[in-house]
């Protein structure tokens, strides 16, 4: 038994529809002598009697039920796969991975999954935890799609660590994340109606232990005209928040880190020139054409904006 061509499948499905071979010819665009050709085709490449006569008609066969109960249950098949195949380039379909570090995670990746999973719900994503350069790594290994990362012009680390200056990667802007200050309760500067980094010249300070918040605190301070004492490295905001609530000293909070609020700390913006961070989405170059990769991008997007 040869494998059934879907065409003449589909010849079949239109005489047991429209009853005659003349309507099935007019349904297909084909001839009468075309569909007849076509039944009887199909006819030999399954081994069995697809029609047989009653009186100036055709009549469909036992074998012909079967063969359309198994046809039908193949052309659903197909409108599915048409279905989802649609789905995919429209970035409806499909799979991609998500990493970042902490506070991208809840301030834009957590959100924008929210967000895909009402817009896009055939879209899905996995997320992962990961701190640059190594998520930069795993973007080039193909072991995550997008990467959400963070960086500054002051920034010392070398170009490539951060996505920056690399032609592997594909860079779109998010946002820009300004640094407030966390200061104690009682803090003289709390009632102030204007607030410079340059009027904390003399603060005991709390940074970062690493990385890019440390840098950008500390070349901060300098571009302010002073050099920080600082007292504590700590790598936790809400221990940095705790630090500050017991006079241990000031510090700058990223406004996406989005630390718990504590009654006896207060953060507050400066009044100009505050040290920030661009915020940022890399993918593989040429794969931000991909409509789910595009999908999730624009979700980030709007996360951004809204924030």
């Amino acid at each position: 038994m040869a494998d059934p061509d879907l065409r003449k499948l589909r010849v079949l499905r239109e005489l047991s529809e429209r009853g005659t071979v003349s309507a099935a010819a007019r349904a297909l665009h084909l001839t009468p002598q075309a569909v007849s050709q076509q039944l009887s085709a199909l006819a030999r490449e399954l081994g069995v009697p697809l029609t047989e006569p009653s009186g100036r008609r055709l009549r469909l066969t036992g074998a012909a039920r079967i063969v359309l109960r198994h046809a039908d249950a193949v052309f659903t098949q197909i409108e599915q796969m048409r279905a989802e195949l649609a789905a995919h380039r429209s970035g409806e379909h499909g799979e991609v991975a998500v990493a970042g570090f902490s506070t991208t995670l809840s301030a834009f990746i957590l959100p924008a999954v929210a967000r895909l999973r009402e817009t896009r719900p055939l879209l899905r994503t996995s997320l992962a935890e990961v701190d640059p350069p190594e998520s930069f790594s795993m973007l080039h290994r193909g072991e995550t799609d997008v990467v959400i990362s963070a960086d500054t012009a002051r920034n010392p680390g070398p170009a490539g660590d951060d996505g920056r200056s690399d032609g592997r990667f594909h860079r779109v802007p998010l946002c820009e994340d300004p640094f407030d200050i966390a200061l104690p309760e009682g803090h003289r500067l709390l009632g102030s109606p204007r607030l410079l980094l340059a009027d904390l010249a003399e603060e005991t300070w709390i940074f970062a232990t690493t990385g890019m918040c440390h840098d950008i605190g500390v070349a901060a301070c300098t571009a302010a005209g002073f050099t920080p004492q600082a007292s504590h490295a700590i790598g936790d905001w809400d221990a940095t928040l705790a630090a500050v609530r017991l006079g241990l000293g000031v510090a700058l909070v990223p406004r996406t880190a989005r630390p718990a609020p504590r009654p006896e700390v207060t953060i507050r913006a400066f009044s100009e020139r505050a040290p920030s961070r661009t915020v940022f989405a890399a993918v593989r170059e040429g794969s931000q054409t991909s409509p789910e990769i595009a999908a999730v991008l624009d979700a980030l997007r709007a996360v951004a904006g809204a924030a």
